[in-house]
């Protein structure tokens, strides 16, 4: 698999924006995006995911390599296989994310959201701290949740993303459960939370959105 993953380049973007794909993807297809690498399929081996970074978020590479390491086997994340010079190889995992949950109006059930706190316990009791969990890190499949993206399990602080999150699915949840939100309603969201993270009022910022959502309903 060096060939195919050596003909790709990924590269950053500012603002914390996705990364950008270039190269030849004749044997592999993307199937996700984040903001420091891109995530692909093999045609011929599709059971394996593998994970590239851009050239300057390569540290990541060595976070997430530790992070997987300390996890070990577990229901509630994808299994690591190795690594090659700017990316790592993971278990493919099926089903959709959070995000594409919401956007396409496909219901949540609780059981997903108590999976991520299970998970979240589990990397606690691993002395590591399960920060960055988001709608696009979280993959749903039969009702189930499972953990994607852990480079920030390292870093100390909270960033307060899952913890409004879980509280927006218990308080607004079932005003938009089963419809489709508007894509650039969630990014417009996503966008406001980054700029005023450091000073974030959930409930003036939750009634702002109830109000965003009936103007459009």
């Amino acid at each position: 698999m060096m060939e195919p993953i050596s003909q790709i380049t990924v590269t950053s973007n500012k603002n914390n924006e996705p990364v950008i794909i270039e190269g030849n993807l004749d044997k592999l297809y993307c199937v996700g995006i984040g903001t420091d690498a891109a995530v692909f399929r093999s045609y011929e081996i599709p059971q394996y995911a593998f994970k590239v970074f851009a050239t300057d978020k390569l540290f990541k590479k060595d976070m997430e390599l530790n992070v997987y390491e300390r996890i070990g086997e577990s229901s509630f994340f994808p299994s690591c296989y190795g690594q090659g010079h700017n990316f790592i190889v993971l278990s493919y995992e099926e089903g959709i994310t959070l995000y594409d949950a919401v956007v396409k109006g496909i219901h949540i059930p609780p059981q997903v959201i108590e999976d991520v706190e299970q998970a979240r316990k589990e990397i606690y009791s691993k002395g590591m701290n399960p920060r960055d969990i988001h709608l696009k890190n979280v993959i749903m499949n039969e009702g189930r949740a499972k953990l994607i993206d852990v480079s920030e399990y390292m870093k100390e602080g909270d960033d307060g993303r899952w913890a409004y999150l879980k509280r927006g699915y218990k308080d607004y949840y079932h005003l938009i459960d089963g419809k489709a939100i508007p894509i650039w309603m969630v990014e417009s969201v996503r966008k406001w939370y980054n700029i005023h993270s450091a000073k974030f009022d959930y409930r003036e910022f939750t009634e702002k959105m109830v109000k965003l959502f009936k103007i459009k309903e």
